[in-house]
């Protein structure tokens, strides 16, 4: 039975003696198998707590529990917790350990006392997951500030945690990196690693969220579902954040009339379905791929008839597959959503899946049936 896996409790922090409380008897918990998103502006305090949650600073004052247990301050209690919960921070220079991109990835399975075997496995598909395999003998000097995000990306994920905390993970990222950076998460949260993420981006983090935690002035002001806390815009602007831009739109056609409040859609194909509810109107099939890493995509997709629809792909055994067959792909990124919206327009589209993201993969068009929006048939393959 899942439960609480981290709890802050009545944690205080300050950077010096004299200095201010960046964190102030902050109470927090967090759900283990939950996808939660940490909010606030900056200066709220969410890098200091990532850095107290993983022991990296010590509170002041109150206590962390791991697992309903204090942490131990002890060295090998440390490096046993870390074991299992990692941390991606913001500035990627913060965690560049060797001169080159293969050797910083290897660093962490290597300090693990794996086979050489393994650590080289891990390594290799880290790499493919962030699209670094081209720069594995790269010296990380030479990479960009993104490109360096996508390597110490690829060593938490070597690491193979069952806890992950990702500090503004698609800060100074273009969009196509910030959606595999989400899509990423998914992936991990799939596989039942807990993903702790802070981001500035309400629309990524909205759209991905199952629970939501607000910081402002130190202290957690906000603690739940993220419907509720957006539905209180006085407190959304003294948090210093943005309504998302799904949340604002939906809101604002309910007060004008023209859709109920509820359901809540998260995706814009949710919401364009649920604003113009084309019941009588034909839209396309969405297929799914399941794909292993082994599938022979091109002889299924002859099989079925699917070789003129557009195709998408999401997680990771799928892109395994794809690159494996060689085959060619309209959507590298954000797959089923713009699937998705292929089937508004009445297309049929081929999304190829990573079996344990399934249900992910089909959200937007089962939000779109099961509330009567429109039919999306959903043919599973």
């Amino acid at each position: 039975m899942m439960g609480t896996l981290l709890e802050a409790d009545k944690v205080t922090y300050s950077y010096s003696r004299k200095g201010p409380k960046v964190l102030d008897e902050l109470c927090m918990k967090i759900e283990e198998g939950k996808k939660t998103a940490i909010m606030g502006c900056n200066g709220a305090g969410k890098s200091t707590l990532f850095s107290v949650l993983n022991a990296l600073y010590k509170p002041d004052h109150g206590k962390v529990l791991f697992r309903d247990k204090p942490l131990s301050y002890r060295h090998k209690d440390i490096i046993k917790m870390r074991s299992e919960v990692s941390i991606l921070f913001q500035n990627p220079n913060d965690m560049m350990f060797k001169p080159y991109v293969e050797q910083d990835v290897a660093y962490g399975p290597e300090n693990m006392k794996l086979p050489k075997e393994e650590v080289e496995e891990r390594v290799q598909e880290a790499l493919f997951a962030v699209g670094m395999e081209e720069y594995r003998k790269s010296p990380i000097m030479k990479l960009s500030y993104g490109q360096r995000k996508r390597v110490t990306l690829a060593g938490v994920l070597a690491m193979r945690p069952s806890v992950i905390i990702m500090d503004e993970p698609t800060a100074g990222l273009d969009p196509q990196m910030a959606y595999e950076v989400m899509e990423i998460a998914e992936q991990m949260h799939s596989s039942g690693v807990t993903v702790i993420m802070s981001s500035h981006d309400t629309d990524l983090t909205y759209s991905w969220a199952d629970e939501l935690r607000v910081l402002q002035g130190g202290k957690c002001a906000y603690s739940g579902a993220p419907e509720p806390f957006y539905s209180d815009y006085e407190s959304v602007q003294k948090a210093g954040l943005l309504l998302p831009t799904v949340f604002m739109m939906n809101r604002t056609l309910a007060s004008l009339g023209k859709v109920d409040l509820q359901p809540y859609p998260k995706a814009q194909s949710q919401l364009a379905l649920k604003t113009a509810q084309h019941k009588d109107v034909s839209l396309g099939a969405l297929h799914v791929i399941k794909a292993e890493r082994e599938t022979d995509l091109k002889a299924i997709i002859e099989d079925y008839d699917l070789g003129a629809m557009p195709k998408g792909v999401f997680g990771m055994s799928a892109r395994f597959a794809v690159r494996n067959t060689q085959l060619d792909v309209d959507f590298l990124y954000n797959g089923p959503e713009n699937c998705t919206m292929k089937c508004l327009d009445g297309q049929d589209s081929v999304l190829i899946c990573d079996p344990m993201m399934l249900d992910k993969a089909v959200s937007s068009a089962t939000f779109i049936n099961e509330n009567g929006f429109g039919k999306i048939n959903i043919d599973v393959i």
